[in-house]
């Protein structure tokens, strides 16, 4: 994917992010803004629709508000609740009707994640589930750690003095829901499990309750509300005949009385014998070891049976769906039929009971129903059949990926590696938004696509759809996804022998680590890729990984050995003749020269930089070519010139309705307006541009907008809050590890709180910024440590 220095973004708002992380005022002279972060509840209101129709389970629902909610003792100490039960035995149900019952005793929300424990793909890994809630609690994708520990932590901080239910779904092993569990009383998790998760209950004190089978008259009740005012009266004898069959498992008892219904004038004797006869031959079929689970399974055949043929075939076709969770229009391609048509066959299975719809457009199968339905693609679909299904809807996933890059990452040009078939759908999105919701909506089913076409040898398409995310992903920053996908994938190319792929993935890799803060590893993955690249003779994709080494060097301030690679960059572009790898190699080294003060060459560099995108229409890279203009005539005292380039920089962010370049080139403005004396101006510049790096999770960006603001108010003779901001950033850069932007905010700090009258502080800040200036040598750095040397009166 190319790059280039400031890697623009295409990416609008994510869903989720933290409340206005500034909040604007007014000052003589300008605005006024803090740097605390406001986590909005808005979002955590994530517990699924209650279950319609909920009857029954009083003495266990009174039984858990006594003991969690209840002026019991244990209420104040219990932090977790287990409630575990055979499969089917209705844990989600009973756990979300209680949950919603209660909710108002947890006014900070809600947070719900299904665990998949028992699903028959991977379950879901407390690592991702954190992440999954941090988002949703406000934290920016960039904030977020990288490790399982440091999760877990920062979850805890955000959920202490606060009063939340969080529930965990579907939990197969303690390991999986520990790391979930709040770190203080005033929060609940309540944990839904088939097994009994002793070690929560011996270890974290949490209190386990047993969800039995539902007794003889509940069952009956069950069945009685649920065909309420669809068939008449029903004999007593002949619903306790059905209630013993289904096992009294609310999940079978759900399904027999929807077949019920919609054979209302069959007799419910005829309905009995039916079944009876399904369970003689499921009895004939199975060892016959598990009266439950054969009960429910034979209530299962019984409804499939009664199915159309069509839905028959839809519902097994499911079974083949890589994924959590699917779409009307998945559904369609793997039973290739019209989508209106897929519609109708998706409202039969809901209504079975077959399937759920969890959101518009959105089903997905109970976790037994699943097997069940792979299990039934497996023994009834020809083996070219269940292969080709396979391979049809992870096709159909990686032609939407790609129809999604196009608004999602414009810049990148997407991955078109396969020939299409002709009469294969070829979805496309209208915009940004409605592609970035798509990409929310089917982000678990992509990574567990990539995982079934590799467990499935399909090895093509494994790889090709981890290459065609690696621009999504480089711009949504998911590292977790991103990385796990790839490292997939170059297995695949490997086994493929597709040096091509394998060096295509490569740099997806080291892009991955370089933009997730492990240069070091992200610049040994892309001097493989190069490597790679040159053995097959591929220049362009040699180009892209030298330039993006000089890039990681860049980050890294190895100002020289930066600039040495982007005119091997250059000189590669030169040789093929590729005007775009030439533009993008003159603004990466002006952006080198920028930074050793050498302004006039940046200049000469920018300038042609900014014909060439303009000659090739490529307008972000030509706001941002004129960005470091900005930056080169404000440096050499011409700052009327850098308003106007900067102002017109924006217009172009402005007319693409993209944040990230927005964000990143209002720090620019707000320079230019502190130069122009335009101070009040040069705040707004501020505020915006760090409200939107806070949206799109760049904290590095973000720093810089507060270490921008502390000069400003510095120069306002507020140096209190200019303290205040400069301590934000040096957090930030802290935790970030970049060591010179960490030493310049460290330096601001110990000059402000010089000023302020704490000079035994500002000498230990000055100190650490000495130690982070260590090993830099371009003449900015070695000014820097002279100055502070002086203020410390060193030699």
């Amino acid at each position: 994917m190319p790059e280039d220095s400031t890697d623009p973004k295409s990416q609008n708002e994510l869903a989720g992010s933290a409340g206005e992380v500034v909040q604007a005022g007014s000052i003589s002279g300008g605005v006024h803004f803090h740097g605390s972060v406001h986590i909005s509840n808005a979002s955590l209101r994530q517990l699924p629709a209650d279950i319609r129709g909920f009857v029954n389970r009083t003495a266990d629902l009174e039984h858990l508000d006594v003991i969690l909610v209840g002026d019991s003792p244990k209420s104040q100490a219990t932090i977790a609740c287990v409630v575990t039960g055979t499969a089917g035995v209705g844990k989600t149900s009973f756990v979300l009707h209680w949950a919603h019952k209660v909710a108002g005793d947890f006014p900070d929300g809600q947070l719900y994640v299904n665990l998949r424990g028992y699903d028959p793909g991977s379950p879901v890994k407390a690592h991702d589930a954190l992440e999954h809630f941090l988002r949703a609690m406000g934290v920016p994708a960039q904030s977020i750690p990288l490790d399982l520990e440091s999760r877990a932590a920062l979850y805890r901080s955000l959920l202490a003095g606060r009063r939340m239910l969080i529930v965990l779904d579907n939990a197969a092993t303690v390991n999986q829901t520990r790391p979930l569990l709040p770190g203080a009383a005033g929060c609940l998790a309540l944990i839904t499990s088939r097994s009994r998760l002793s070690g929560l209950v011996a270890r974290d004190g949490a209190y386990r309750m047993t969800l039995e089978l539902l007794p003889e008259q509940e069952a009956i009740e069950l069945l009685r509300s649920v065909t309420a005012g669809y068939r008449s009266l029903d004999d007593l004898s002949q619903l306790e005949e059905l209630a013993r069959l289904c096992a009294r498992l609310p999940l079978a008892l759900r399904i027999a009385a929807e077949r019920a219904i919609s054979h209302p004038q069959t007799p419910m004797h005829d309905l009995i014998e039916d079944l009876r006869d399904e369970s003689g031959l499921w009895d004939a079929l199975t060892a016959g070891d598990d009266d439950e689970s054969d009960a429910v399974r034979t209530v299962f055949a019984w409804s499939y049976r009664a199915l159309s043929q069509e839905a028959s075939q839809l519902f097994r076709l499911l079974g083949l769906h890589p994924g959590p969770d699917f779409s009307s229009a998945a559904a369609s391609e793997l039973i290739q039929l019209p989508i209106n048509r897929t519609r109708r066959l998706l409202d039969d299975l809901v209504g079975a009971h077959l399937l759920e719809q969890v959101q518009h457009d959105r089903y997905q199968f109970h976790d037994l129903l699943r097997l069940y339905a792979t299990d039934k693609a497996r023994s009834e679909e020809p083996i070219e059949k269940y292969r080709s299904g396979i391979r049809r809807i992870i096709t159909w996933y990686l032609r939407t990926v790609n129809a999604a890059a196009i608004k999602l990452a414009p810049e990148a040009g997407g991955y078109n590696f396969m020939n299409d078939d002709e009469h294969s759908t070829h979805p496309t999105f209208k915009d940004h938004a409605s592609a970035s919701s798509w990409f929310e909506q089917e982000k678990s089913n992509l990574c567990a696509a990539v995982q079934v076409a590799e467990e499935t040898k399909m090895y093509d398409l494994a790889w090709h759809l981890a290459a065609s995310l690696y621009p999504i992903y480089a711009n949504t920053n998911r590292f977790d996804d991103w990385i796990e996908t790839s490292s997939i994938a170059l297995g695949a190319t490997r086994q493929l022998n597709d040096r091509r792929g394998e060096a295509i993935i490569l740099q997806s890799l080291g892009k991955a680590n370089t933009q997730s803060g492990f240069r070091k590893e992200g610049v040994k993955f892309q001097e493989a890729a190069r490597a790679t690249f040159r053995e097959i003779g591929d220049r362009i994709g040699e180009v892209t990984s030298t330039n993006a080494i000089g890039l990681a060097h860049l980050r890294s301030r190895r100002l020289t050995d930066a600039i040495s690679f982007f005119e091997t960059t250059r000189e590669i572009a030169d040789e093929v003749g590729d005007n775009y790898w030439l533009a993008i190699s003159l603004n990466n080294e002006a952006n080198a020269l920028l930074e050793l003060d050498l302004f006039d060459d940046a200049i000469t560099r920018l300038r042609r930089a900014l014909e060439i995108y303009e000659h090739l229409d490529l307008k972000g890279y030509t706001g941002d070519a004129m960005r470091g203009l900005s930056h080169a005539y404000r440096a050499l005292g011409r700052p009327q010139e850098s308003l106007e380039l900067i102002e017109e920089a924006l217009r172009i962010s402005s007319d693409f309705e993209n944040f990230a370049w927005e964000g990143y080139w209002r720090i620019e403005l707000g320079r230019v307006q502190f130069a122009l004396g335009n101070f009040g101006d040069a705040l707004i510049a501020y505020q915006r541009a760090a409200t939107l790096q806070r949206r799109l999770g760049d904290r590095e960006r973000e720093a810089a907008a507060f270490d921008a603001t502390g000069e400003l108010y510095q120069k306002l003779a507020r140096p209190k809050e200019a303290a205040d901001f400069h301590r934000l950033a040096v957090a930030a850069f802290r935790d970030l590890d970049n060591r010179w932007q960490l030493a310049v905010a460290l330096d601001n700090l110990a000059g402000t709180l010089n000023d302020i009258g704490e000079p035994n502080k500002a000498e230990a800040y000055w100190k650490e910024a000495l130690k982070n200036l260590s090993g830099f040598t371009d003449p900015r750095s070695l000014g820097l440590q002279a100055r502070i040397r002086s203020n410390l009166s060193l030699p």
